[in-house]
């Protein structure tokens, strides 16, 4: 299987790659719909279901009230009954308003029944800020859901897994947490036209380093990819690594990298307590002798509610600044504070996004 370095295929959006792999495994199954609110809207959900309900119908792509714990229920049903169904959340925020149907029914159903039941749905689902969308429409709660046996959760950073976790998410016969990091829609990468998965899992590590390991979650991996870059501009080489899925977490990829380095930083789009940042701390550290250890950090949500405001959005969230900043005092503690400029470790993808309407 190639991967996101190859330059195979060709150059696909984040989001263009989201609504191929929802067309090709549509053409492939007819048990696979979509629902979801604004799914048939002209901008259709970014892009990601453009062209979806011209192509098959409204039988097979179709909106849905504004009542989520009743969709959820219609869209675990039909997975019980044999469909596919992709439920799609313009946010995650929302999917409070459903958490019932989603950790007390489609988490455990299969359990319950012995295994005579499957529940094969994927609840699509934005996380992330962007242009000050503050307290309600701004969180990652990923966390929450990998909290619950019974359900998968995965978070691709680059438009190739994308595509892939998005059809091996289809195809499993569990309920799986999709989550989109919204800055993530319009960034590219190259991408085969034909079908294929990258199965849950199996972290990928990005570029080798000796000095720190950086974990980034999400959108965070591009941002940490970033902050590699500054880090080697004054002698740091930062090994960083996407974990892809969260659950299943590949832990052992991230603790050998760890036993080499004997640093580790994890960065996540979310609060830090009990998040997905100290799970995986906590695995490395469970794992690997206390002389094995030099320095281990999380980076993610300060403890508040996301601000709406640009000046405390720098603040509030990681970025390749504060990411740099926090690894070479882990590698150089004895050394003077560094961090790079905000204007040199701005990242394109942040200064071009500007909403949806």
């Amino acid at each position: 299987m190639s991967s996101p370095t190859d330059r195979k295929g060709r150059l696909l959006t984040y989001v263009g790659a989201l609504q191929e792999a929802v067309s090709q495994e549509m053409d492939r199954d007819p048990s696979v719909f979509v629902m979801g609110l604004d799914v048939v809207d002209h901008k259709g959900i970014q892009g990601s279901t453009q062209g979806l309900p011209e192509r098959f119908g409204p039988d097979r792509v179709f909106h849905t009230p504004l009542s989520e714990d009743a969709m959820a229920g219609v869209a675990i049903g039909a997975a019980m009954a044999g469909m596919r169904p992709i439920y799609v959340h313009i946010r995650m925020d929302f999917l409070m308003l459903c958490m019932n149907q989603l950790i007390n029914i489609a988490a455990k159903a299969r359990y319950m029944y012995g295994g005579q039941v499957s529940v094969p749905m994927v609840v699509r689902s934005m996380i992330g800020k962007s242009w000050g969308q503050g307290a309600q429409h701004s969180q990652g709660l990923h966390a929450m859901f990998m909290h619950v046996p019974g359900l998968k959760v995965v978070a691709p950073a680059t438009a190739y897994d994308a595509k892939g976790c998005l059809i091996a998410a289809i195809r499993d016969n569990n309920p799986v947490i999709f989550v989109e990091h919204r800055l993530l829609y319009f960034t590219d990468a190259y991408v085969p036209e034909e079908s294929y998965t990258v199965p849950f899992g199996h972290a990928r590590v990005c570029t080798p380093g000796d000095d720190i390991t950086i974990v980034g979650i999400s959108n965070m991996l591009v941002e940490a990819l970033r902050a590699r870059e500054l880090l080697t501009e004054v002698g740091i080489h930062a090994e960083v690594i996407d974990p892809i899925s969260l659950v299943p977490l590949d832990s052992e990829t991230i603790v050998r990298s760890v036993a080499r380095t004997k640093r580790l930083l994890v960065v996540d789009n979310a609060w830090t307590t009990c998040g997905a940042s100290a799970e995986i701390m906590a695995r490395v550290i469970e794992t690997l002798e206390p002389r094995e250890l030099r320095a281990i950090r999380r980076l993610g949500f300060a403890p508040s509610t996301c601000p709406t405001t640009p000046s405390l959005e720098r603040l509030f969230y990681p970025n390749p600044a504060s990411i740099a900043s926090a690894a070479h005092a882990m590698v150089r503690p004895e050394a003077d504070r560094w961090e790079p400029s905000a204007e040199t470790a701005a990242l394109a993808y942040q200064m071009n996004f500007r909403g949806p309407f």
